[in-house]
């Protein structure tokens, strides 16, 4: 845990062994996903993915199988969480979220500039993610150097996909 940057934020690591944290986690991930993607893909498919993707058993399997996990606080409390993974030779950017009431902040420079530091460390050169392709959020990684590498259209089960562009950022 620690204070870093302008913006006092604080980067707290979740694994297996922090239970309340997970469900913490879960619970703030459900809620910052559904509020981002009901009105982008609709609550059923969003509902869906929640279940894949955010519940306690799908955050712990992802830390099981490599995912690094952080909240972010600032000095309200938790404000965000990102998570990545070693990916094809790179650093995978899986989750990268913030509460409505913490953006225009500045805050998602600085998560970015801490996930840079982890891919540095890590020895990784590269940093890529999907964004599906009608998230706002894609100008902001174009905003931050990402480069569109390709789309892709994923078949997640259920007739659900995800239809995302997949960005690029060399470190």
């Amino acid at each position: 845990m620690r204070y870093t940057g302008k913006k006092e934020l604080l980067f707290e690591q979740i694994t297996l062994q922090d239970g309340r944290r997970v469900e913490e986690l879960s619970q703030l991930a459900s809620s910052v996903v559904k509020e981002v993607f009901d009105p982008m893909i609709g609550a059923e498919q969003n509902d869906y993915m929640i279940h894949l993707f955010q519940t306690v058993p799908a955050i712990k399997g992802q830390l099981e199988n490599g995912y690094t996990y952080y909240m972010v606080k600032d000095a309200s409390g938790d404000v965000g969480f990102l998570a990545f993974y070693p990916r094809d030779g790179m650093l995978y950017l899986s989750k990268f979220y913030l509460k409505s009431s913490a953006r225009g902040r500045g805050y998602a420079g600085r998560m970015f500039d801490f996930v840079k530091e982890k891919a540095v460390e890590a020895g990784y050169g590269k940093i890529f993610l999907n964004v599906n392709k009608k998230n706002p959020a894609a100008a902001v990684y174009r905003h931050m150097g990402f480069q569109l590498l390709r789309e892709e259209k994923n078949d997640i089960g259920n007739g659900f996909y995800m239809d995302d562009y997949v960005f690029l950022y060399q470190i």
